[in-house]
């Protein structure tokens, strides 16, 4: 069977699959095609059916059976019915055949040329139209009644409608609304059902927690979010589906950051619970913020619990060592005598080397971040600690995806990795072997920076208590603070410490938040305030080795003269002036008018450095702690 012959098969299957009747004749008026229902309704012959048979031939049988009625002259009959079809305008007519039946004949022109003709039998709906007719008399009350009735609902249902519609473009407005603040929350907002199925999500997933899955509407909670931090939230999902609301905060350990979930029962309208809403943010920056503030506040109680009985303890060991000292210089001491006054001075100088680190641990201390380029600083530190590692210690270094400058404390950083260094040399011993520095980041979180020597590791008990002050295995010759004070460093910046054990020997990691420097400050006018000739001038130097413009003025009635010039950017001052006002005085006037920061030498305690209303800068400082601050207060 050829493709048209199964065409023209499967189309003569679908005509005939058609209730009514179908003819079309083509431009000679021969027929092209008809259904079996044209033969059925009309009885033809097969020969009046076949494909080129004669639109008069077909006419000629249905005038002769009677299908038009009685007519007196067969063939002009035949000849009018073939006329009025050769005119090709398109016609609707009903009429009733001589079986008594009644069919509709609606019959139009093709563009091809031709004629296509339906015929429906509609003798049951003409019945009905006779019936409605016999009553419509006695129905017309009744319907007139029924039409006021149907025009005042329809009027009612009208207004409704209007209502119904306004209503709806209200609710779309809001649902826009309400999805396009979803989508621009800073947070994931989702809902699982009682199977923890995910059933929304406002696409938000990935940003908070680096990692998951973009659109995990239809999956498993575990699936969406991993199944080291489904397990972590599934207590939380447990409380939720058992009704009680719950707040749970924990580290994504994929990407480092710490995220706070708000888990909230779904009830139906019978008080059960159905689901749990997902409420998930990033609170990575508040975790540091607030691990900085916890260590701050820890640092200030030690001290005063420390400051009284180092000062009694001090001037104890003051004593021991002015009476030591005397017997020591003693003509004619006895030779045992003369060593037990030695080991006493020994173990008294000991005592004041840990009241000075007691001190630097307990005592206030300001971070002072920079712009730093951790690779440059890396190699320094290498540099400087490779004579005191010894020739026994290989130390290699790696920085990578740091390229850019960072805000850290540059001093801090370096005293945590010098420790770090040489308790890795005292942990392997004589022998030697390798220590590594590397440094990269956990995404944008934070600079992860671990220490590993080929040592024997960490005891079990070091691993547990490495951290907490006075803890040492290195006997009389350790004092126990070196780790405690990497921690204390590196908690006041917001970072976490972590000891563990490798393959081949013990690893330090500290983690520090990944602050990227900004861009230098664009060059502005800045009012330095000084009183002090030469200090002014080294800062003048450092201004404008930073691209800024400086003006000077060495008291605040100079200075608030000088403010009065509309291009003033920023105002550099001492906090100790000439006159019975102050920089903080200052500060206090322009603000918020100009950014102020202020400078000073008074220490972390004084009462008036503690009034100042903006940034105070230590001196001494470098020109990259003022870029530091003054990109710091600009923002």
């Amino acid at each position: 069977m050829t493709a048209e012959d199964a065409h023209t098969r499967l189309m003569e299957a679908g005509l005939n699959m058609i209730g009514q009747a179908l003819s079309i004749f083509d431009s000679e008026l021969r027929l092209a095609v008809c259904n079996r229902q044209f033969a059925l309704m009309f009885e033809l012959p097969e020969a009046l059916t076949r494909p080129g048979t004669p639109f008069e031939d077909t006419i000629r049988f249905l005038v002769t059976r009677g299908e038009y009625g009685p007519v007196t002259d067969l063939e002009e009959a035949v000849r009018l019915r073939v006329a009025q079809a050769r005119t090709f305008a398109p016609h609707y007519m009903e009429r009733a055949r001589a079986n008594g039946r009644t069919i509709a004949v609606e019959g139009a022109p093709l563009a091809q040329g031709g004629w296509v003709t339906v015929y429906t039998d509609i003798t049951e709906i003409k019945r009905q139209e006779g019936l409605l007719r016999a009553r419509s008399q006695e129905l017309s009350v009744q319907v007139l009644d029924h039409a006021e009735r149907l025009a005042a609902a329809n009027r009612e249902l009208g207004a409704t409608n209007a209502a119904l519609a306004e209503t709806q473009r209200e609710l779309t407005a809001i649902e826009a609304r309400t999805r396009q603040v979803n989508e621009m929350m800073p947070a994931h907002i989702a809902h699982v059902d009682c199977g923890l199925i995910y059933t929304f999500s406002n696409r938000k997933l990935p940003s908070v927690m680096p990692g998951s899955v973009l659109d995990p509407v239809g999956r498993h909670a575990a699936e969406a979010l991993g199944a080291d931090t489904f397990a972590r939230i599934e207590p939380g999902f447990a409380r939720a589906l058992a009704g009680e609301a719950n707040v749970r905060e924990i580290t994504h350990t994929p990407s480092g950051r710490r995220v706070r979930i708000a888990l909230t029962p779904d009830r139906d309208a019978a008080g059960e619970v159905v689901g749990v809403y997902i409420l998930s943010t990033d609170v990575t920056h508040e975790a540091q913020a607030r691990a900085a503030l916890a260590q701050s506040a820890k640092r200030e109680l030690a001290g005063h619990l420390t400051s009284g009985l180092a000062h009694d303890f001090a001037n104890l060991l003051t004593v021991i060592l002015g009476l030591q000292g005397r017997l020591a210089r003693m003509p004619d001491l006895p030779p045992d005598a003369a060593e037990i006054a030695r080991g006493t001075l020994a173990a008294a100088r000991r005592g004041g080397t840990l009241l000075d680190r007691i001190a630097a641990i307990s005592g206030r201390r300001a971070l002072r971040p920079e712009a730093v380029e951790l690779r440059p600083l890396v190699e320094d530190i290498a540099a400087m600690a490779r004579p005191t590692l010894g020739d026994a210690v290989r130390l290699e270094t790696f920085v990578g995806g740091l390229d850019l400058p960072v805000l850290v404390d540059p001093g801090q950083l370096q005293d945590s990795l010098l420790n770090l260094l040489l308790n890795a040399r005292d942990a392997m011993g004589p022998r030697g072997g390798t220590i590594r520095i590397e440094l990269h980041p956990v995404r944008d979180t934070w600079v992860e920076i671990s220490v590993t020597d080929t040592g024997p590791g960490f005891s079990a008990e070091a691993l547990a208590r490495g951290l907490d002050p006075f803890f040492t295995t290195k006997g009389g010759e350790g004092s126990g603070l070196g780790l405690s004070m990497v921690y204390d460093q590196t908690k006041l910046a917001g970072g976490t410490v972590q000891l563990e054990n490798t393959e081949e020997g013990a690893r330090v990691t500290l983690r520090l938040p990944l602050r990227p420097a900004g861009a230098p400050s664009a060059p502005m006018l800045v009012l330095l305030v000084e009183d002090n000739d030469e200090i002014r001038a080294n800062v003048r130097e450092m201004l404008r080795g930073l691209g800024h413009t400086v003006i000077e003025a060495a008291s605040v009635a100079e200075a608030e003269a000088l403010t009065a010039l509309p291009d003033i950017a920023m105002v550099l001052s001492d906090i100790q002036l000439p006159g019975e006002a102050t920089g903080v005085d200052l500060a206090r006037r322009l603000a918020p008018r100009v950014p102020v920061v202020l400078m000073t030498s008074l220490p972390p305690g004084d009462a008036l450095r503690a009034s100042a209303p903006c940034a105070v800068l230590q001196k001494p400082f470098s020109a990259r702690e003022l870029a530091a601050l003054i990109d710091g207060a600009r923002r």
